[in-house]
């Protein structure tokens, strides 16, 4: 998906699209935000904790801070009942990160004059071979070479078969979670830009409403498919 969709705000600050790609830019864009909201996250948590309070009593309106603090603890409990309560703290903090950075890079198509990163092919392969290569890594790193015997099956005269079998359901794994949030993704922008462009006032809102709920669900999805392939891959029963 590229910028002929419409106003770029790249392209209006002086940003050349051909040698600098409107998701390369966007991904960097995301990043950036998301380092200096966590060093102003962390100061603001800082002052709370040094406060009287000691930051153990919740504020009693809807901030920022307890918005996502409500969302780290619901993460966090899936990841313990998908992984198991012993791991969770363990892989909990790349889950989270891969979160907080695909919805935030999804919900800035919903920003007029942007394009989300994660509509473009590249990005989400890039998110799904990391995926693939620390799902393995941790499991080599939980069970060693053993790890590699799963490929083989029980069976010793099946070995070639699920050899094939076995690879070829990994291979497909960061393919399937980059095509699955990049079409959504692309779908729910183009879907958002033809109903804006139609009709530019109130019923926008709605879909805006939704693309917000897709965002959410994209990034989530995701990140319970990591879940599931680091608990596979650390599985005892290797």
């Amino acid at each position: 998906m590229h910028d002929e969709h419409g106003f770029n705000w790249l392209s209006f600050l002086g940003v050349d699209l051909h040698h600098y790609p409107s998701h390369v830019v966007m991904a960097v864009v995301v990043s950036l935000l998301l380092i200096v909201t966590t060093f102003i996250a962390r100061g603001q948590l800082t002052r709370v904790m040094n406060s009287s309070t000691g930051g153990l009593i919740p504020e009693e309106k809807l901030t920022y801070r307890n918005f996502f603090e409500i969302v780290a603890e619901s993460l966090y409990k899936l990841t313990e009942s998908v992984i198991g309560h012993h791991d969770a703290p363990i892989y909990y903090p790349v889950i989270g990160t891969l979160f907080i950075f695909i919805f935030t890079a999804n919900v800035f198509g919903l920003i007029p004059g942007f394009l989300p990163p994660t509509d473009n092919l590249n990005t989400t392969l890039a998110l799904g071979a990391f995926v693939f290569v620390y799902y393995n890594y941790v499991g080599l790193r939980a069970h060693g070479l053993a790890y590699l015997k799963h490929f083989l099956g029980p069976i010793i005269w099946l070995a070639p078969l699920m050899l094939i079998i076995e690879v070829a359901s990994h291979v497909f794994r960061p393919l399937s979670l980059a095509l699955r949030l990049r079409g959504n993704i692309m779908g729910d922008h183009v879907v958002l830009g033809v109903f804006s462009g139609l009709v530019p006032y109130l019923l926008p809102v709605i879909f805006y409403g939704l693309g917000v709920f897709v965002a959410f669900i994209q990034a989530f999805v995701f990140c319970l498919m990591t879940m599931v392939y680091i608990s596979l891959s650390t599985a005892h029963d290797h």
